[in-house]
């Protein structure tokens, strides 16, 4: 159990707190804004104690270079309509000189340093850097979940480098005890739904899950994979050739622990992936030649949704088919439904799994819905994450 914001004193101190606002973008104006949505608990919080407050994030890929289409203003513009307060900018392109900006902070106020990747210590994790940006600060927060995977001066470097304590922000730490606990010591039964184009990018993840699970559902493109390692013809369908014997030994492995290991019994299929093409819903046995499957079909839906309705702890990452192209987006969000009306724990995360909650206006119906997709990932895998490493134990 890692140490919080609220198991330090902030008074009068002034904290860093590493967020991550890197939001979508249109023309200036941010178009999702639940990333610095989820960061305000933290950032109300430590206001409401005292503190000095100095954010930080990235935002896009400027990679090491001052881009003004990658600048903070958006961030800045949202955070005082969410906060309803001022809240003061750094107009230093270098995260680490802005030295006089957070010495003219008063207890409560809230800074928003330039964008951190303008620099090209911060994803290079450059002692330098980091120990600049460690001098403007006296306590260290993580709130930034989805870049807690990655070693940067800003969420690895600069604890190295800080005299006072190094902490998890209130986002951080629900993220670790949701992903934690379901994986570690998850009531049961515990069923994980995985989704997605690709076996070969959750492999750790499934074959952990295997470990933990009662049952592991698949959907999404990784499913022909699967279904054509036991031997069915799958047309047209992306499949994965190189992941076959993965594939196998994945299934012999949930055989041989007596995990059931499932997968679509019917598929929609089309002749290409277009929106609104001609399509019909086929047993996996009978895809025709000249077509590929795109989505699960009504059968499986209805599989599925039994199967997540009795499970007491539902973890859900990733599509059950080409969520982006309707009408193949139907079977994600049959799914998603069956996930907010469950009673029992679930954790959602992956963005196209969150988009289809969204889409179906369950989000606050669902237990936890998770900011890190690939931090996620492998935290799901079990592989130690270098941004929440360096943060100190209770």
């Amino acid at each position: 159990m890692k140490k919080t914001v609220k198991d330090v004193d902030v008074t009068g101190k002034r904290v860093f707190v590493r967020v991550d606002f890197n939001v979508p973008l249109d023309n200036g104006k941010i178009t999702d804004e639940t990333r610095v949505q989820k960061s305000l608990p933290t950032i109300n919080y430590l206001r409401e104690q005292g503190a000095r407050v100095i954010l930080a994030s990235h935002l896009g890929r400027p990679k090491g270079q001052v881009k003004d289409e990658f600048r903070m203003v958006p961030v800045k513009e949202k955070l005082e309509e969410l906060l309803k307060t001022s809240v003061k900018k750094s107009s230093e392109n270098d995260p680490s000189q802005a030295e006089a900006a957070v010495n003219s902070l008063e207890d409560g106020e809230v800074l928003l340093l330039e964008n951190l990747r303008f620099h090209p210590g911060e994803e290079e994790n450059d002692e330098e850097f980091a120990n600049a940006l460690a001098s403007l600060v006296d306590i260290y927060v993580n709130d930034a979940f989805g870049a807690a995977h990655r070693a940067h001066a800003s969420t690895h470097g600069i604890t190295q480098k800080i005299s006072g304590e190094c902490v998890a922000g209130l986002l951080m730490a629900q993220e670790l005890k949701f992903l934690g606990e379901s994986v570690d010591n998850p009531e049961r039964p515990f069923v994980a739904v995985i989704g997605g184009a690709k076996i070969s990018d959750k492999i750790g993840v499934i074959d952990r899950l295997i470990e933990t699970a009662n049952k592991v559902v698949i959907g999404g493109g990784m499913a022909n994979t699967f279904l054509l390692a036991k031997g069915y013809q799958l047309g047209k369908s992306l499949v994965e050739e190189d992941a076959i014997d993965k594939a196998k030994e994945l299934l012999k492995k949930a055989d041989n622990l007596g995990v059931e290991l499932m997968l679509p019994k019917d598929v929609v299929v089309a002749e290409k992936l277009e929106e609104k093409v001609a399509n019909k819903t086929v047993k996996v046995e009978e895809i025709p030649e000249n077509m590929m499957a795109l989505d699960i079909g009504e059968e499986t839906i209805n599989e599925y949704s039994k199967v997540i309705k009795n499970g007491k702890t539902v973890i859900m990452n990733g599509p059950m088919g080409v969520f982006e192209t309707e009408p193949f987006d139907h079977g994600t969000v049959e799914i998603a439904k069956a996930m907010g009306n469950s009673s029992g724990t679930t954790i959602v995360g992956g963005g196209d799994s969150v988009s289809a909650i969204n889409k179906a206006g369950l989000e606050d119906k669902i237990t936890h819905i998770s900011t890190g997709g690939g931090a996620s990932l492998k935290y799901l895998e079990g592989k130690p994450l270098p941004g929440v490493q360096v943060l100190q134990d209770r």
